[in-house]
């Protein structure tokens, strides 16, 4: 499933006019950090399965 250009577009201005221009920045960064957390997480859990299939 790809987003394209309109959707996008729709989904950023309806944060715009319930979060405002201020806030915005904050949000996209907390959300930015919080993914970089899932995927290094996930990629921690993915290496240890992969580690312990190995010594089996």
């Amino acid at each position: 499933m790809s987003l394209g250009f309109g959707e996008i577009f729709l989904i950023v201005m309806v944060a715009l006019l319930i979060f405002g221009p201020k806030k915005l920045p904050e949000l996209g960064r907390a959300a930015g950090q919080t993914l970089r957390e899932f995927k290094q997480a996930t990629h921690g859990i993915i290496s240890d399965d992969e580690d312990t299939k190995k010594t089996k």
